[in-house]
């Protein structure tokens, strides 16, 4: 394996030598063994008590079990959640018993893991449905099994089971001989031979743009290349297919580490990128570990840069605005101390509570095993509160601005286009949150479905720019793709304020528009946010032009004003617009577990009609915290 296959970042920042001899199986992931009982005899005690009272009830209870009827549903009525949430309680209850097992060295621990183990290795596929081709290709609503699709629940059973093999090979070789060749059986003709034969996944950045499965898959083909292949040539022409796969997805990260695809899919993307880089570092003895290009020291600052306050967080595309606070914190501490980026560190830590556990099994079994035997993580303290947050954060690669004040109202306003990966149709909409709680709100995601990501997905409301902070110009809202995008961007920022201007006119196809200019400030001396609208319409047209706003809480409207009591006692905002022209209210009530999980019952959209004011005009928004 040689630094010659390598065309990107990794390939400038790693030493022209290459990488020399991989560690071998057994000693190449960065977690000691079972047998290293100086770690496993006894771990960090919250987190093996937690662990130990879930996995009681798992023991003589039924497994769970996908069944063919769940996996036909996608392809039938659209329901993916329902055979996904099945997966997931299998891998949560193998990783319990995996840790277990490896702190007790208990007979009934190792048959539970054997159990699931073997189960994975008889289930039709490791594929998720919603990503499987096998309707495409051969009209089938059940797994194809002589064609396995590599995705990213395939890679997740096969890291699974490599930090399995890895973990407890020693006692799975005592207790149940012959599991270890199966587990090598399994990955190598449903993960590792297609990976290699089979060049066209999408997710490889070959030929076309990269996203987070990329390294999310990548990663794990690589734990599972490293424990379960035998050292030789074959074992390094499959690392050196990850490395280029990886370096691809350095490439596409753009120079201010922005993930356009939102914070919640940072921990699934780039936050994936660097485990698989830290792996690999393990792997290679250090070699592998210069340092990082900019990118990703960058990238490690981006969590914290799109924190609110609290459990919110700017939630473009399909992140939702409050997600769950289980995320994996500790890989990004180990990544943040790893690039010397003392805030990125201080947000991680913030989450770290001792007496509580580590991590959880739902962070995925290669998560929960760095965490436990990461003792800077086990002895971490949380920092002061929101200590991390930056005035301003201009990420110009994605044109989103971010502009706080010490507190009050905080302002989010983004340019981009609607060609983004998880693109919902947003051109030119903002946030503005109150002490940290967004008030002026983007939507998020729904529970996902298969409409969600086929050629529906803008018939769901709120991927649509008519439930978005965005006008809807003489009827029309904007259109998906690329070219409707932002146009003469400008960012300003300084100590008194901080703007950004655009035109939306190019999101309008068909809208009869000249222009359509916005400038969104948060004015630090007057502690308020303003949004001037200036537009220049043709003569053509009579549907109304109206400029909606989306708002969480109990909202009550005056002549030109609105004010909003928000979410979770952060206080009121009073919304008022010059000339005070006429608005009306739709409540749309949530229906989503996953909406209504952030926003609660409802959600109030403002519709400020500006149609009386002619093709030529301008209406002037402010946005204050009424005390």
């Amino acid at each position: 394996m040689t630094s010659d296959h390598l065309t990107g970042p990794l390939a400038a920042a790693w030493p022209t030598a290459g990488p020399g001899p991989l560690l071998p199986p057994g000693r190449c992931l960065p977690v000691p063994p079972a047998t290293d009982r100086a770690v496993w005899a006894d771990p960090d005690e919250p987190t093996v008590r937690e662990l130990r009272s879930r996995a009681a009830g798992d023991l003589g209870a039924p497994w769970p079990v996908p069944l063919a009827s769940g996996y036909a549903r996608y392809f039938r009525d659209g329901d993916r959640d329902g055979y996904e949430q099945v997966l997931r309680a299998r891998h949560e209850r193998v990783a319990r018993a995996a840790v277990l097992a490896a702190v007790t060295l208990d007979e009934r621990w190792l048959d539970e893991v054997a159990d699931g183990v073997t189960l994975w290795c008889e289930q039709s596929s490791w594929c998720w449905p919603a990503h499987d081709d096998t309707f495409e290709r051969h009209g089938a609503v059940v797994p194809t099994v002589t064609e396995p699709y590599l995705d990213l629940g395939a890679g997740e059973v096969a890291a699974d089971l490599a930090w399995i093999d890895h973990l407890l090979g020693d006692p799975l070789d005592d207790g149940v001989p012959g599991l270890r060749e199966r587990i090598r059986h399994e990955v190598e003709r449903r993960v590792l031979r297609p990976f290699q034969e089979r060049r066209d996944w999408h997710w490889l950045g070959l030929d076309g743009p990269v996203h987070n499965w990329n390294p999310w898959i990548h990663g794990n083909v690589l734990v599972a290349t490293l424990q379960l292949v035998h050292a030789g040539e074959r074992r390094e022409a499959l690392t050196r297919l990850v490395i280029e796969g990886l370096d691809r997805y350095v490439a596409a990260l753009p120079p201010d580490g922005a993930v356009d695809e939102g914070y919640a899919y940072w921990w699934n993307g780039a936050g994936r990128l660097l485990e698989a880089l830290d792996v690999l570092a393990h792997a290679s003895g250090g070699v592998l570990s210069a340092a990082p290009p900019r990118v990703l020291r960058e990238t490690v600052a981006f969590p914290h840069r799109m924190h609110l306050g609290g459990p919110w967080y700017v939630n473009l595309a399909d992140s939702p605005a409050r997600p769950s606070g289980g995320q994996p914190w500790h890989e990004l501490h180990r990544e943040a101390r790893r690039v010397g980026d003392q805030a990125a560190v201080a947000h991680a830590a913030a989450h770290r509570r001792p007496g509580s556990p580590v991590a959880h099994e739902s962070d995925g079994l290669g998560r929960l095993l760095r965490a436990l035997t990461d003792p800077e993580w086990v002895s971490a303290t949380p920092a002061a509160p929101d200590s991390w947050l930056q005035r301003d954060v201009w990420l110009p690669s994605t044109q989103v601005l971010i502009a706080r004040m010490d507190s009050g109202p905080a302002l989010v306003v983004k340019g981009g286009h609607n060609g983004e990966n998880h693109n919902h149709n947003d051109v030119g909409s903002f946030i503005v949150a109150l002490n940290g709680v967004p008030v002026v709100v983007d939507p998020g995601r729904p529970t996902y479905t298969a409409r969600t990501f086929g050629p529906r997905r803008y018939e769901l409301w709120m991927m649509q720019s008519s439930w978005h902070n965005v006008p809807e110009i003489r009827g029309v809202a904007q259109s998906a793709g690329p070219e409707h995008a932002a146009g003469g961007v400008s960012a300003t920022v300084r100590a008194s304020y901080s703007e950004l201007t655009l035109d939306l006119a190019d999101a309008y196809p068909a809208a009869g528009i000249r222009a359509w200019r916005r400038t969104a400030r948060l004015d630090r001396v007057k502690r308020s946010v303003t949004v001037r609208d200036q537009w220049e319409l043709s003569a053509a047209g009579r549907a109304p032009t109206r400029i909606h706003l989306v708002l969480a809480g109990e909202v009550r409207t005056g002549n030109g004003h609105a004010v909003v009591t928000a979410l979770d006692g952060a206080g009121r905002l009073r919304i008022g617009w010059s000339p005070p022209v006429p608005a009306t209210v739709t409540v749309r009530e949530l229906d989503d577990p996953m909406l209504r999980g952030v926003w609660g019952d409802r959600l109030t959209r403002l519709e400020i009609d500006v149609s009386g004011l002619g093709p030529i005009g301008t209406l002037d928004l402010t946005v204050k915290e009424q005390r």
